[in-house]
């Protein structure tokens, strides 16, 4: 089965690695283009297909002022992402608990060894 197209979601959008490094960075403020070509150290045509993609799914807003190109992160955007992921908060947190109950058990056994 063929994938679907990077734009088609945010999901398909941010399985790019480089695209979830611009979009992190982009949580952080808005920036200018010539920033992120700076900061990741490539081509400004590839930095603009990236944001590209980002904007067409929604996960970033730009603002154009004069000659440049202003990014930023569009919280609604993310929204998806983050509603997505929270579905797996508890998972975790059952995973932690029964790392810590395991700790806390074998910490009893030892000291009760110990007496």
């Amino acid at each position: 089965m063929a994938r679907a197209a990077t734009t088609s979601d945010a999901f398909n959008a941010v399985a790019e690695p480089r695209r979830r490094d611009i979009l992190e960075y982009l949580a952080g403020g808005e920036r200018a283009v010539g920033e992120l070509v700076a900061r990741f150290g490539i081509e400004q045509p590839s930095v603009s297909k990236h944001l590209k993609v980002l904007r067409q799914v929604g996960l970033v807003r730009v603002r154009r002022h004069g000659r440049q190109m202003f990014y930023q992160a569009n919280p609604e955007g993310i929204r998806p992402l983050h509603e997505w992921t929270k579905t797996f908060e508890r998972l975790w947190a059952n995973q932690l608990l029964r790392v810590k109950e395991r700790a806390e058990q074998k910490a009893k056994l030892r000291h009760s060894v110990e007496e």
